[in-house]
């Protein structure tokens, strides 16, 4: 008699509806995907999922449940299951994605897409996932926050300069949106000055942001960023899953000799943690004379500007996290051993 020794829930997550497939693997290394469900991504949604996957699995093995992570759509749901002592699996997009390519679902529906997800859980070892530090879930919010009101400013900065360009401008819009602007500006302040206070209430994070801001062109904002985004790098075990999780891993299309696309990044992960690396990209050129050569000649071989900072990104953000792992702060020759990366 064949025996279950592995069993997973694929949820697909939307913001209004979970799709769920459940599988199993027996001793045999047969796998079976045999329950289907859809339910409302609310709280009473995820007591009837539990429920319902409790009916249909076995209780002396573990069910594992997985899931992508999208946006924030899929965070209550897997707090909900920690609370409730259950196995979570979070898996970023591209990797459930590539894998979706190599099976033989030709159409992408919600059902297809949790199946995908069930066979990619009893296929890989997965790790689990755990609920972050309360002090990094305060600081994400606090950087979207700001990241939101930086957006909105600028808008508005616009709106500013072209009713000044006006023929004959609204004194009194002219007033009410430079109010407008001074209220953003305050409140950037004060979720910075929230910012620097959570820090400082959490010795081990005061550390890694310590080590991170000692990289040329690295400041708190950028260091809270990265670390809130990743969860302190928790669930992070490698300079290349970290790319990939940015979005900042390259891909490339090429067959024979008559396909070949130019290399891209992917752009299929965080886009706040990309976001954030910006600025200290175009920071740590000026200021690093490592990365100021490493720039120079990729923008030689290539001839593409944002090839050449895009490089200094993915390098810049590898460096972080090798040296918040290491514990080590920067040194102007440590940077030296990313030079040969791939670009």
């Amino acid at each position: 008699m064949k025996k279950v020794i592995k069993q997973v829930l694929g949820i697909d997550v939307a913001q209004l509806e979970l799709v769920v497939c459940l599988g199993r693997m027996y001793d045999t290394s047969q796998k079976e995907l045999y329950g289907y469900k859809t339910f409302a991504n609310t709280a009473k949604g995820f007591e009837l999922l539990l429920s319902w996957t409790r009916k249909l699995t076995q209780k002396d093995v573990d069910v594992l449940y997985v899931m992508e992570a999208t946006g924030v759509y899929h965070e209550r749901l897997a707090y909900f299951l920690k609370d409730h002592d259950q196995l979570v699996s979070i898996v970023v997009p591209n990797k459930i994605s590539n894998y979706a390519k190599s099976l033989t679902i030709k159409t992408v529906t919600d059902k297809t897409a949790s199946e995908a997800i069930s066979q990619f859980g009893l296929d890989r070892m997965l790790d689990q996932w755990e609920k972050p530090l309360p002090v990094y879930k305060k600081i994400k919010q606090l950087t979207r926050e700001r990241d939101q009101i930086v957006t909105e400013c600028t808008l508005i900065k616009n709106q500013l300069h072209a009713e000044k360009s006006e023929a004959e401008p609204n004194k009194n819009s002219i007033s009410r949106i430079k109010k407008r602007i001074e209220l953003m500006d305050k409140q950037q302040s004060a979720i910075m000055l929230e910012i620097k206070e959570l820090v400082k209430s959490n010795q081990k994070v005061t550390e890694m942001i310590t080590i991170a801001c000692s990289i040329p062109g690295v400041g708190l904002l950028t260091a809270a960023t990265i670390l809130a985004e990743t969860s302190g790098f928790d669930l992070i075990n490698s300079r290349r899953q970290l790319t990939s999780f940015a979005g900042l891993d390259v891909k490339e299309k090429q067959s024979g000799k008559s396909i070949k696309g130019k290399p891209k990044i992917s752009k299929s992960g965080n886009r706040y943690l990309r976001k954030a690396m910006h600025m200290p990209s175009l920071s740590i050129i000026r200021h690093d004379e490592n990365s100021k050569n490493v720039f120079s000649r990729i923008l030689v071989r290539h001839g593409i500007k944002m090839k050449a900072l895009v490089a200094i990104q993915r390098k810049t953000l590898e460096l972080v996290y090798t040296l918040c792992k290491n514990k080590t702060k920067y040194d102007k020759e440590y940077i030296k051993g990313f030079e040969t990366a791939n670009v």
